[in-house]
């Protein structure tokens, strides 16, 4: 398992990054890192899962993904074509944590012939089957957003519920290499 911390923050392209950031966001990347420290390694290294802390546009982030969801590039944080679960804080909603699990132009992935409507439609009947322990969880989506959820967001129980979800996400992600194995040239 690969931890990846980033340190500079990814802005709205032209606009300055420091408009946006309202909040203290260092305490939520501290606790997305104590959550991250209480994961168990061995079974993300087992899964070949990596995980990115950071910012993306406004919201502090974590992301969990593979190398091969994603297109070869310098970066498969940043990768055109990738798929990946996020929980995130936007300080303009402090009250909530979100979570979602995007998969973003699937027709460019290296190695697969997919249509994203098919893909999205396959995976979200697997899904089902781990929906309730997913709250507030939403798959009414374009095909971009394969699920979508969030919580109340408890600041003294924060890297908790990050660790929660992250454990919730562990528990499905072979639903996204058991509906890619369908899609491999």
């Amino acid at each position: 398992m690969n931890v990846f911390v980033l340190l500079m923050d990814v802005g709205i392209v032209g606009l300055p990054v420091e408009n946006y950031y309202p909040m203290d966001s260092s305490l939520y990347r501290k606790g997305f890192q104590k959550a991250v420290d209480q994961m168990d390694r061995k079974l993300l290294d087992q899964k070949q899962l990596n995980i990115w802390i950071g910012k993306f546009l406004q919201c502090d982030v974590l992301k969990i993904f593979k190398n091969p969801w994603a297109n070869p590039s310098k970066d498969p944080v940043t990768s055109p074509s990738r798929i990946f679960f996020s929980i995130w804080v936007d300080p303009a909603k402090k009250e909530k944590l979100f979570y979602n699990i995007h998969a973003l132009k699937l027709r460019q992935l290296k190695g697969y012939k997919i249509e994203s409507r098919k893909f999205a439609e396959i995976f979200r009947k697997e899904f089902k089957e781990f929906s309730h322990k997913w709250e507030n969880v939403s798959i009414e989506f374009g095909p971009l957003t394969l699920m979508q959820g969030s919580v109340s967001l408890d600041p003294k129980n924060f890297p908790n519920q990050v660790l929660r979800l992250s454990n919730n996400f562990l528990e499905i992600e072979h639903l996204i290499d058991n509906t890619l194995a369908g899609f491999k040239l």
